[in-house]
This record gives C-alpha cells, structure tokens and sequence, in this order.
C-alpha cells in the first residue's frame, strides 16, 4: 500500500455498518495502514433496528431481542466493548404452536419443525393420522432432484406433507424471515437441510444424525444469548469506540459516481466525499438509487420486503388470570388470528420485567396482511389483546404498551436469491471494484449474520486496498 492515506466510507449504521467501521479502524490504529475511515448514517441514530426502551424496570427490545449463541460474532463484539458480564442465555421453557385455536406444544425432539424423536410425534395433537402417515414418506422418498434452487416450501411438503408444513414448519421458518415459505430460497435460508437430504436420502433420519447431542439434553442452556442492559448497549459502547469525527448522522448519500481512479459520494447536505473504497451496508432498495449509472442493480428493487410490527404489554403478573407454562408461541398460517407469534418474555428472558410484572410481546405483519402495520398503536394493541384473550384470561388493560413499526424491513430471500446476488457482486467487482454490499439484505438477517458481514467486507476492503488500483481499474 502507498503511503498515500486512502478513504474508506461505510454507508449505513446499523450493526453491519457499525461492525465494519469499529473493526476497520481497530485495524488502522493496530496496524498503522494509511487508511481513514467514515461512517454515514441517513437517520440521527446509530443502531438501525436494535433500539432498547428501558421504563419503570422493564427491558423493551423494538427490534431483535437476542442472537444464537453458537454464532460467534455477535459474543467476539460484546467481548470487544466490554459488556459479556451483561450476556444471559434465555430461560428454556415448552414453546407452541397455536392450530384452530388451540395451543399445541412442539412436539419435543423438533429441529426447526423436524421430528427427530418419534413417540412425541406420533403422540402430538398437531396433526391427523394421515399427516402423520404422510410425513412417514420421508423415510422411503428419494433426495429430491433438482437445478439450481428451489422454495422451502416445495422441499419440505415433498419431504414431509402439507399438514406438516402448515401446522409446524411454516410457523417456525416464517416466524424468523416474516416471510412465504413458498416463495422463500431455500439455498439462501437453509441450505443444511438439502445437503442432509442429499447425504443421508432421508431429512429426520439425517436431522438425527447432525443434530448435536446437546440439543437433547435435558438441562440444556438456551440457545439464545442476549445483554441484561439491552442490545442498544451493544449499540451504545461500540459507538463510543468510534473514532471522533469519523461518524455523520442525519445525511444520506444521494448518488456514487465513478471518478477515475476512485469514487465520489454527493451527500444530500450538497457535500462531496472523495473515497477509494466503499462498503454499503443499507437496505438493498437503496442501492439502484445511489448507483443509478449500474443497471445491474435493477433486480434489487423487485426483491420484496414485509413490514412487521411489535407491540409490548406490560402487565400485573396477577393481571394474567390464566398463565401457561412456557415461554412463548407461534401461530398457524391457517388461523384466524392476527398476531403473528406472542413471546411471554418475563419468562424467557427474566431480567426483562420486574418482581411481580409481567411482559407480553407480541408480532404482527406477514407477506400479503401488512395492512394491520398501518394502524394506530391504540388498534394494534386492541386486536393484540384480543387474539390474547382468545387463548389466555388477561384481566384489565395493559399498565403501558410499546408499538414498534418496521416498514419494508424484512428482505425476502426468494427462489434464486444467491444466483442473483453472486451475479451482482460479480459485475460490481469489474465495473465498481472497491466497492462490497454488506447488510441483512444479503447474506443472513440475525445479528451475527450481520456482524459477520461487517468484518468479511473489512477483509475485502484491506486486500483490495493492498492490490495496485490501477491494475485493478485496468481489468475493467
């Protein structure tokens, strides 16, 4: 690398934007590279969808309320910026599915809607005897052929029936993507599951074989970890360690022109930045506007996004006239109910709500019944505890409720998500080189996923930073 400082603007500060910014510049200052690193941010916060509202002893999450501990990135950060004193794994606990009504335990042995343990399937009330005698093909049904990608839901209703699929599967896959298990990749979601498929022909008898025997431990931790402070701690500290200067909030980046041998970013405040990097870490409908020159883009905007919404309840846990020992439940497609799932997070996560109180929070928004995200608070918590008091006596109204709204927040990885990404980031590394898409947008929703991101386009942004950039503009 020349001795020249060179400029590397990350655009976006959510946690990707953030994880690219705090370990790129731990790598300046560690390394001493000749490099200076910006991050822009369109809103006044860093964070993006983890905000934390901590009031009268509760602890709100808006956004994501934890990350799967057996992914590393997300305890390395908290590690980094001091907090793993404030990390606890959630309270294990019954989980359920709500079918026609009812609330049905997922049936134990269950990898993500699997059955790997046949007596609780067999048992379960989830299904009729023939779904079960249809799930029962699995074990005699061929891997499934096929070129390139195909839905989750084609995989797992060949595997397994539909009766399967709407009552167990869709609940649970849905729940984590907000999204259509017939419209969603399966090759970008879950993978996994094909190759166990195609290894062992049948997927419960090859769930079984790869699924760690801890999972069926008794006493097992819970596999989600989360910070007693809040995640918007994590948000909190990692900003502080922030260069000073380096961040600008409130300011978008309203185009990226090619400029010889870098690149310039015309900000909406009429500023112009010069970088010889960029990592873009916004949401994928934001990027055909900011690269308006690059038809290659164009597939992004018909990538979908569902908007969600939250909605907290805090409650007298004496309030909750008919509990049930658990710690939350999803809902059948099927059923006539409009919240989505329903977390009894005074259980699941027990620093969340006082001595005495008790939590509530539930979700609403799927692909193609958005409408319900539009309402006023007063109305999503009205159907909220409506649908509530169909399952569960709660008496009065909430002490206070919390609505959190996230519109086109969930990108939808349809059939054929990494065909075109990978084709994308192809003609980006010929026609923008020095330029790496990061985000939830691209490879992996969760916080780790995210993080994960961040630091890969850390690496990509220091080799390419390495390589003579005017070899590099030649190839083009």
């Amino acid at each position: 690398m020349s001795d020249k400082k060179k400029t590397v603007v990350v655009i976006g500060g959510g946690i990707t934007g953030m994880a690219a910014a705090y370990y790129l510049q731990k790598a300046i200052r560690e390394q001493q590279l000749p490099i200076e690193c910006k991050l822009i941010e369109a809103t006044h916060r860093l964070g993006g969808k983890v905000q934390t509202v901590i009031r009268d002893g509760f602890v709100i999450e808006r956004g994501p309320d934890s990350f799967l501990a057996r992914k590393q990135s997300a305890f390395r950060l908290v590690r980094e910026v001091g907090l793993q004193d404030q990390i606890v794994h959630n309270a294990t606990g019954k989980s359920y599915i709500l079918v026609n009504g009812k609330l049905y335990p997922i049936p134990g042995g269950s990898v993500m809607g699997i059955p790997t343990k046949i007596r609780p399937f067999v048992m379960t009330g989830l299904f009729s005897p023939i779904g079960k005698l249809r799930a029962a093909f699995d074990f005699i049904l061929p891997p499934t052929k096929v070129e390139g990608d195909l839905s989750l839901g084609q995989f797992f209703r060949r595997r397994l029936g539909d009766e399967v699929v709407e009552n167990l599967i869709e609940p649970l896959l849905s729940g984590i993507y907000a999204g259509d298990i017939d419209q969603l990749s399966l090759m970008a979601t879950f993978p996994q599951f094909f190759h166990v498929e195609q290894k062992h022909g049948s997927l419960v008898l090859g769930t079984k074989r790869t699924t760690p025997k801890q999972e069926n431990q008794k006493h097992k931790k819970g596999i989600f970890q989360t910070l007693t402070t809040g995640l918007q701690s994590l948000v909190d500290e990692v900003e502080k360690r922030l260069e000073p200067g380096s961040v600008l909030k409130g300011i978008r980046v309203d185009k990226i022109e090619r400029h010889h041998t870098n690149y310039r970013l015309i900000l909406s405040s009429g500023d112009v930045w010069e970088a010889d990097s960029i990592v873009i870490a916004t949401p994928h409908q934001t990027v055909p506007g900011m690269l308006p020159d690059y038809s290659f883009f164009e597939p992004f905007k018909a990538i979908p996004s569902t908007s969600v919404a939250t909605v907290a309840l805090a409650f007298p846990e004496n309030a909750i006239e008919q509990d049930i020992d658990g710690t939350g439940f999803v809902v059948s497609r099927r059923s006539d109910y409009t919240i989505t799932a329903c977390t009894w997070t005074h259980k699941k996560w027990p620093h969340t709500a006082p001595k005495g109180k008790a939590l509530l929070r539930c979700y609403v928004g799927r692909p193609g019944d958005e409408a319900i995200v539009e309402q006023s608070d007063d109305e999503i918590v009205n159907v909220a505890m409506d649908d509530l008091n169909k399952i569960m006596r709660i008496n009065g109204r909430p002490e206070f409720a919390i609505v959190s709204r996230w519109k086109e927040a969930m990108p939808q990885y349809i059939v054929g998500h990494k065909e075109r990404l990978e084709a994308i980031k192809s003609k980006m590394a010929k026609q923008l080189p020095g330029v790496f898409l990061a985000g939830s947008s691209y490879e992996g929703l969760g916080l780790p996923d995210c993080i994960d991101q961040g630091e890969e386009a850390v690496k990509k942004v220091l080799g390419y930073l390495q390589v003579n950039k005017q070899t590099a503009i030649e190839v083009n």
